[in-house]
């Protein structure tokens, strides 16, 4: 039976979303392509279909992760439209919440991966560099007091890294925390959501 291509992008999606999924909850090496296919309702043999490697999958899911957003992890009910789910003061708490700590193949592709992204070479590698470039660069164009940078400066650019080195990293410890020690991994949480609101003042004083 001929499939629609309406189909075939249907499928793809779906493995993509499957694979970007599971990786970042098992790590590129954790998962295979029965798991992923079984994961997306398709058989085994349907992923070279649509990819030609299971490299290429593992790249360009990289790449679809990467299109997540913190706006994501606002809570239920909440106005995605609202003038505080864009502030820097509002991503700070979202990352660095229980809710995210708990949500790992949700969340954020740079926390859950990084590490496993730092063994890897070619498209896998190019696919996480241009991603953390790029949230790099948006984050530096929101500042502080609730406008966005026409152009973003040298300051913006070290708030930007300073700031998402923090919250990955904070992230990930309280992520390795969570099970053992939950009392830590709350306080690393709620530690660094105060120190970044204080030492970049995000509460505009």
């Amino acid at each position: 039976m001929k499939v629609s291509k309406a189909q075939v992008t249907e499928n793809r999606l779906a493995i993509l979303q499957a694979a970007a999924r599971l990786y970042r909850e098992r790590g590129f090496t954790g998962v295979g392509v029965a798991d992923i296919t079984r994961e997306a309702g398709l058989t085994h043999g349907g992923l070279y279909r649509h990819f030609e490697s299971k490299d290429a999958l593992a790249a360009e899911a990289s790449e679809y992760a990467f299109k997540w957003e913190l706006s994501e992890l606002d809570p239920p009910g909440a106005d995605a439209d609202a003038d505080a789910c864009r502030t820097l003061r509002t991503g700070v708490e979202n990352y660095l919440s229980p809710r995210h700590r708990d949500s790992v193949g949700q969340g954020c592709p740079v926390a859950a991966l990084a590490a496993d992204a730092a063994r890897e070479t070619g498209a896998i590698a190019d696919a996480f560099a241009q991603g953390i470039g790029r949230y790099m660069a948006l984050f530096a164009q929101r500042r502080p007091d609730g406008t966005e940078a026409e152009q973003i400066e040298p300051e913006d650019r070290v708030r930007a890294i300073s700031m998402l080195s923090t919250m990955v990293g904070g992230l990930i410890l309280s992520r390795a925390t969570a099970r053992g020690l939950p009392a830590l991994s709350d306080e690393i949480l709620a530690t660094l959501r105060h120190h970044l609101a204080a030492t970049w003042d995000l509460d505009g004083r």
